[in-house]
């Protein structure tokens, strides 16, 4: 037999076999390439015309791969129930947001936003993608997975619009803060420094826009840029020249009629402090030990209670003549709505000035040197002991006082207070924590003073006298050629002197006699009855004979104190005296009749 062409034969023991060349191997390359194509183009045929979606399909952050587009649908709206849209800040100076951290710093929900979202289209439009191109390249496509993707909203998104900028606007406020100067607060014994911090500044239309742009990722985040202003920092010197030096209450400025602000006295170690404020972070606060007084009155304090009681007041009925009233009046308007702050001094002389006639004084009656004058502003000690006991039922601290010469007859006896320019002067001090202001009335013959201030506890004076001693006085005749014969003519009127101890008795608010002291002991001197005689008459006249009036008792505001002043006083209700009509017999609360009496004048 012929060797075919391509075979060799070979003769072995046991039989013999042809040995092929290199066909067989094509052979198989071409059915496995047969077999991969039949494959391959199922696989396309399946990416293109399968019923689900491709692996690694994902439609909002939603893994949907796999499923039928029901399927999707479904699994997309159950994902989207309860969903938030996290907000992440960043530094709008930026080129471009940097990495998120893991939480946001703000979220809102879609349903905040009224938020409508066509997620059947969204699935569609996966649909299409999944399937867009050559049908041939489908299935290539379809097994590197070059055909997942993830699908935003586009324009699948409604939202309402009302609903959507309030929600960005609670954002944005959120988001939002003022820059935030050095602050400090004064404990008992630290200031707490709290450090500056920048402010922050979100814009809520800018949030609005991306919102109704659905500009957020599938994993529902949203970046948000942000503009910053700067906090002023405070240097521990600085502070200390803030809070150092005297501690001092809340006080009134006459000037300005106007409260100025109370002021803490604090005292800390500068350089420790400084250092601790500069290791501290912005916003942080840091306690530096401090010694520190507080004042007792603040300014809001002092507005609440700004002359709002009558601590004292007193009413005196003003007689004599036009000019006495006319120097009445004067007076009393020269001191009304004086203010006065806790530890002034008033000073009767220095606020009125002067006495004189080209400001309007009038001339009447005086006392000089034990005689009765007439002088430019007499009358005013009217004025200055009408104060006098109106400071003293105001529980004020009299600093200078003089009584009178003789017995006034306007004000209960130890209760007045003369006055005179280069002489005697009235002084008292608001010793209380609290401004005080001066209020006087001249009406129809009366004169009212008050004194406003604060009454914190509601305690109240009373004050009374007591006469400790009498001295009468004495009848004495002058001749007087001038006169008709056998006729008479009183030239100086009397008194009788007195000396009177008054007493300052403190109640509380509900009636319980705190103290009762010694205020004044005034000692008022008697003056003799002068009477002018004529001539004898031809025949010898009958002798008329005078008596001397019997020693007076004084008046008093109220029961005098025991003769032991630690005790409270027991009433007494003295007799009048008989040369002087019966003054006010009792000092209460409200102001006590005063009888009108002969006119006297005030001792310069």
């Amino acid at each position: 037999m012929e060797q075919t062409k391509g075979e060799v034969k070979i003769q072995k023991a046991g039989g013999s076999r042809i040995k092929k060349g290199g066909s067989m191997p094509w052979i198989i390359l071409g059915v496995a390439a047969a077999v991969l194509v039949g494959v391959y183009g199922g696989l396309c045929a399946v990416a293109t015309y399968g019923g689900s979606l491709w692996r690694g399909t994902q439609i909002l952050g939603q893994d949907v791969g796999g499923m039928t587009p029901e399927e999707a649908v479904a699994a997309v709206e159950a994902s989207l129930e309860g969903r938030e849209i996290g907000l992440y800040l960043y530094d709008s100076t930026l080129a471009a947001p940097p990495e998120r951290s893991e939480t946001p710093d703000a979220s809102i929900s879609l349903e905040d936003l009224g938020a409508e979202i066509d997620v059947p289209g969204l699935v569609e439009l996966a649909e299409q993608q999944n399937r867009n191109g050559s049908i041939l390249t489908s299935g290539w496509r379809y097994l590197t997975n070059q055909g997942s993707a993830s699908y935003g909203l586009g324009n699948h998104l409604q939202v309402d619009t009302a609903k959507t900028a309030a929600a960005a606007e609670t954002a944005a406020n959120e988001l939002s803060w003022d820059a935030q100067d050095t602050t400090y607060t004064l404990t008992d014994d630290t200031i707490e420094v709290k450090m500056a911090q920048d402010g922050r500044s979100v814009r809520a239309g800018e949030i609005q826009q991306a919102l109704t742009r659905g500009d957020w990722d599938l994993n529902m985040g949203l970046d948000v840029g942000y503009s910053t202003t700067s906090g002023q920092n405070q240097t521990a010197q600085q502070i200390h020249d803030q809070v150092s030096g005297e501690m001092k209450n809340a006080r009134y400025d006459i000037e300005t009629s106007s409260i100025v602000p109370e002021q803490t006295g604090a005292d800390f170690d500068i350089p420790a402090a400084q250092k601790a404020l500069d290791a501290a972070a912005p916003g942080e606060t840091v306690r530096i030990k401090a010694e520190i007084q507080f004042p007792a009155i603040t300014a809001e304090e002092l507005k609440a209670v700004l002359f709002r009681d009558v601590l004292g007041e007193c009413t005196t009925i003003a007689g004599g003549t036009g000019g006495r009233q006319t120097n009445i009046r004067l007076s009393s308007n020269g001191i009304n709505n004086y203010v006065m702050n806790t530890g002034d001094i008033f000073s009767y002389n220095d606020v009125l000035g002067q006495r004189t006639a080209a400001k309007g004084y009038q001339l009447a009656s005086a006392y000089i040197q034990g005689e009765t004058v007439d002088t430019i502003g007499g009358g005013i000690c009217q004025t200055s002991s009408t104060l006098y006991l109106a400071c003293l039922r105001a529980n004020l601290e009299i600093t200078e006082r003089y009584a009178h010469r003789y017995t006034p007859s306007y004000i209960d006896w130890g209760m007045d207070a003369t006055v005179s320019w280069g002489g005697p002067n009235y002084r008292f001090t608001n010793n209380t924590d609290y401004p005080i202001k001066i209020v006087t009335s001249y009406q129809n013959g009366k004169l009212t003073v008050k004194i406003l201030g604060t009454n914190v506890d509601g305690s109240y004076v009373k004050m009374t006298n007591k006469v400790m001693s009498t001295t009468p006085f004495e009848t004495v005749y002058e001749d007087d050629e001038t006169l008709p014969a056998g006729t008479q003519q009183v030239k100086t009127t009397p008194y009788t002197g007195h000396t009177v101890r008054s007493f300052r008795n403190v109640y509380s608010a509900n009636g319980e006699l705190l103290s009762s002291e010694l205020e004044a002991v005034s000692n008022y001197k008697s003056r003799n009855k002068v009477i002018l005689r004529g001539p004898a008459p031809a025949a010898a006249p009958e002798e008329i004979p005078v008596e001397t009036p019997p020693a007076t008792t004084p008046p008093a505001d109220t029961a005098a104190p025991p003769a032991n002043p630690s005790e409270p006083p027991a009433p007494v209700v003295p007799e009048p005296p008989a040369d002087v009509p019966a003054n006010n017999p009792a000092d209460i609360p409200a102001e006590p009749p005063v009888v009108i009496l002969p006119i006297q004048p005030e001792e310069p």
